[in-house]
């Protein structure tokens, strides 16, 4: 099982569109903040020194919204194993009432800081992230 995290969002007026809502692209800019958080949070010094994360995916459900002054909290883990480089990370926003309003599977790949190429996520890197 994978160590969750947690965040909390509210909307501001620059979040919000035509619709009066926020944004479809306000959710995805707070997931990669999310992603981020949680690997400057939890990851190895050394893991965080040596690889960085890039996005090639993601796969977003949209159940409700929220509008301005609202907040959500937003809860991510790692989901399964990786394959090769990459890694799936989920996240799901809650409002207030603890409802599911937005639910995402994103696809994460690692890449070495010096070379900038993709490489192998090895089990030590995610054990962090790990529950024990």
């Amino acid at each position: 099982m994978s160590q969750r995290f947690e965040q909390t969002f509210t909307a501001k007026p620059e979040h919000i569109d035509e619709l009066g809502h926020v944004n479809n692209t306000v959710w995805v800019r707070w997931i990669q903040d999310m992603a981020t958080a949680h690997w400057n949070d939890t990851a190895r010094p050394e893991d965080a020194e040596q690889f960085f994360w890039v996005v090639t995916r993601h796969e977003i459900d949209y159940r409700g919204n929220v509008a301005q002054g609202e907040s959500v909290t937003g809860q991510t883990w790692i989901e399964g194993d990786p394959r090769g480089a990459t890694s799936i990370r989920r996240v799901d926003f809650r409002n207030d009432a603890g409802k599911v309003i937005v639910s995402a599977a994103t696809t994460w790949a690692m890449l070495d800081r010096a070379s900038q190429r993709l490489v192998r996520v090895r089990p030590e890197v995610l054990a962090p992230f790990r529950e024990s």
